[in-house]
């Protein structure tokens, strides 16, 4: 086994809060969901655990490090985060955007929400930071199989993600009959695109200020 039981095991416990965390992932999950419904949202929790294999394949290739390395290239990654996560937002104040939670607007398709999640996630570069400083802490790097290793801690994370989001998406769309309302569903879509407004400003503040 490329990683020990008791190094996986300690891994596993030290990303169970991380992933639990709310994020820009989980925004985009619970939107299509709601407005969409179940297969749509588990479209986009497929999209997250695909995004977080780019990930992996630029961290076994060394790529993301020369991105993190790269104050230049890692600010350029943030801002096209940023501005992407404020795209998001803002149409959650139009009538019928695209993940807009207006139940008289056209659904999302499943391969418009997979794809957007796998944005949200390639360019957050936060993910970058959790490859390059959480996953080393769990690597042994005496040995010949760093490459092995590194896959099975992302396989593990991807795991305990779609342990998390999956059932998430289940459970948001057995709510989705009691956001009948006008009213309700307006605040809904415009509460969502506020949280992914303030995400983008984060993120700009976080690596430009």
């Amino acid at each position: 086994m490329p990683v020990e039981p008791a190094t996986l095991g300690a891994f596993v416990v030290a990303i169970v809060a991380i992933v639990m965390s709310p994020g820009p992932d989980t925004i985009i999950i619970l939107r299509h969901t709601l407005a969409s419904g179940r297969r749509v949202g588990l479209a986009a929790v497929t999209g997250v655990q695909l995004g977080l294999m780019v990930h992996t394949g630029l961290a076994v290739t060394g790529i993301s490090l020369i991105v993190a390395s790269s104050p230049v290239l890692f600010k350029t990654l943030a801002v096209a985060g940023a501005a992407y996560l404020a795209w998001l937002g803002i149409l959650g104040f139009r009538d019928g955007g695209a993940v807009s939670l207006d139940a008289q607007a056209p659904p999302v398709g499943m391969a418009r929400a997979c794809r957007e999640a796998i944005l949200c996630n390639v360019l957050n570069p936060k993910v970058i930071v959790l490859f390059l400083a959480l996953l080393p802490n769990f690597v042994d790097s005496s040995r010949d199989d760093m490459t092995a290793q590194l896959v099975t801690l992302a396989i593990a994370l991807i795991a305990v993600n779609v342990l998390w989001q999956a059932p998430m998406a289940w459970l948001a769309d057995g709510i989705r009959r009691w956001l009948g309302r006008p009213g309700v569903v307006r605040a809904l879509s415009r509460i969502s695109g506020l949280v992914l407004l303030a995400f983008s400003a984060y993120m700009l503040f976080e690596h430009l200020g």
